[in-house]
């Protein structure tokens, strides 16, 4: 459908991010999963089963969407997407680049999602502590309530800090809170993991 989207407003920068985004995204879903259909993080996914062609065609589609005034959010989103599938893993990923992005999208779009995000970059950038800090401020956004990637998070983080008592008290709060079978399965590795 983006396709033919794109086909029809070929000038519309917003449409341009949104296939983008489309593809760039999609190009990792060979990795997504393992084979007992555990969700597979970004960090331990196999990038040489990301599609290629579909991450140069989103890159190429990146620029245009990106390029003038009145940038959209899902140029935003594409353009995150396209500096993670670039990257030839995740310590070479351009976290500063990334945060800029996100800062971007916060005033186009702000919402606690976003900001969620964007502090596990600030994590990438100034270390898991500030993250920490950034995702303790969101504890109480009635958004986030009952979204299991909030505690998952902390709990990454917590991990990172080798806080490890702690961190197993978030894991098991997203836990509690998860419904999707594959996104528990990678919850409870994780957890298992602290052991």
């Amino acid at each position: 459908l983006a396709r033919i989207l794109h086909r029809l407003l070929p000038r519309e920068r917003e449409v341009a991010g949104l296939l983008a985004l489309l593809l760039l995204i999609d190009a990792r879903r060979g990795a997504r999963v393992d084979a007992d259909g555990a969700q597979v993080l970004l960090d331990e996914q196999d990038r040489a089963l990301w599609d290629a062609d579909a991450i140069a065609e989103g890159r190429r589609l990146v620029v245009p969407a990106l390029t003038g005034p009145g940038v959209g959010p899902y140029a935003v989103q594409a353009a995150i997407a396209a500096l993670h599938d670039e990257a030839p893993d995740l310590a070479a990923t351009d976290w500063p680049q990334i945060v800029a992005l996100y800062d971007v999208l916060l005033r186009l779009t702000p919402s606690p999602l976003v900001a969620l995000n964007r502090a596990m970059a600030v994590a990438m950038v100034d270390g898991p502590a500030a993250g920490l800090a950034l995702l303790d401020a969101l504890a109480d956004a009635p958004e986030l309530r009952g979204y299991h990637l909030l505690p998952a998070a902390r709990a990454e983080l917590l991990t990172r800090l080798d806080r490890t008592d702690e961190a197993a008290e978030a894991y098991a709060a997203a836990l509690a809170l998860v419904t999707n079978e594959s996104e528990r399965a990678q919850l409870r590795r994780r957890l298992s993991a602290l052991a």
